[in-house]
């Protein structure tokens, strides 16, 4: 690989404002899909109601059948001072890890409703906080806070979509087949599924599910001169015995979403754990192992999910693919449009 190929700078481009997407494409299959076939170098316009037409024979899909928590909180300090809280993740049983935006120190308690309250027991350095949450003085376990913030919380939209949530993202901003709670981020690229096409793939190609917990870590963009000096996020994965049945076979796997191949492609390295914390960084001075076919969305400048997707083509093709989505008008992001590369 080119020394360029390690410039984070490699993977800057410029994207249209208006090319954001804001709002999911209506039906859910009607966004359009571009497909580049690698041995032969083609590049085909589609429609995502078109995916079942590319999928190659004998061909396995993985799914990740994540479902995204209403992570989003707002409450208030005993002070009365307003505080807006994301979850990010289970640290345990009891501590979970979010960021706030409002001051807080240790011991700060913050009302957010429903009689749920969280404490910061912990301030880290790099502006998060751990918490725990009580209900009626109580301790709570994770599990526990999830039926509450149901009913309190909100969708935690990607930063990038610059307006609040409403009851339309509650539906859309999660797959058809989302399933084990607490991502707090959308596996976009099964967003496109709708339920009839979900199960007729599943009826004509072997399929499993992975669950990875997409964190808030996977909008952070690379930061540092060279992309290998990027801290990767770590994220909660399982991989059921279905799937993997199928990656511990030599079937050919078409990975639904980046998720879903940072799982397989760490479970190929690391073959005795099933379940645990992934942080893979696939870029082009590591590449896929396991994965051969990818379904992903179109993604930030400079951030790791680009990197992925150059792994399997490397930088110039990618930004090459980029520059045509652009030009073709493609909606980019979590609720834009989807590439399939084959």
């Amino acid at each position: 690989m080119s020394s360029s190929e390690l410039l984070t700078s490699s993977y800057d481009f410029t994207l249209p404002k208006e090319l954001i997407a804001t709002h999911p494409a209506t039906p859910r299959d009607n966004a359009k899909l571009l497909v580049y076939d690698r041995e032969s170098g083609q590049i085909s316009h589609a429609h995502f109601y078109d995916f079942e037409k590319f999928i190659p024979k004998n061909c396995a899909l993985i799914f990740n059948d994540t479902k995204v928590i209403k992570a989003r909180l707002f409450g208030q300090k005993e002070s009365g001072g307003k505080i807006e809280l994301l979850i990010n993740r289970a640290l345990n049983a009891h501590n979970i890890h979010v960021f706030t935006r409002g001051k807080v120190k240790i011991g700060t308690k913050i009302s957010l409703g429903a009689e749920l309250v969280a404490q910061i027991i912990e301030l880290l350095e790099d502006g998060s906080r751990v918490v725990n949450f009580y209900k009626n003085n109580s301790l709570l376990r994770f599990e526990e806070i999830l039926p509450i913030i149901d009913k309190i919380g909100h969708i935690p939209l990607p930063p990038y979509i610059q307006r609040e949530d409403n009851k339309e993202d509650e539906r859309e901003y999660q797959s058809v087949f989302a399933k084990e709670e607490g991502a707090v981020a959308a596996p976009t690229a099964s967003l496109h599924f709708t339920k009839e096409q979900h199960e007729r793939v599943c009826s004509n190609f072997q399929h499993a599910y992975i669950t990875l917990h997409v964190g808030s870590g996977t909008f952070k963009p690379v930061e540092c001169e060279e992309i290998l000096e990027h801290p990767m996020h770590s994220e909660y994965y399982d991989i059921s015995d279905s799937a993997k049945k199928i990656l511990d076979s030599e079937m050919p796997i078409l990975s639904v979403g980046t998720t879903s191949t940072r799982t397989i492609e760490f479970y190929a390295r690391n073959k005795e754990q099933q379940r645990g914390e992934a942080n893979l960084f696939l870029h082009p001075n590591n590449k896929p192992l396991r994965v051969n076919h990818i379904l992903t969305n179109f993604h930030l400048p400079k951030s790791t999910l680009i990197m992925l997707v150059a792994s399997f083509i490397g930088v110039d093709k990618a930004k090459e693919l980029y520059a045509i989505a652009i030009d073709k008008e493609y909606r980019f992001y979590s609720y834009g449009d989807a590439m399939l590369i084959l």
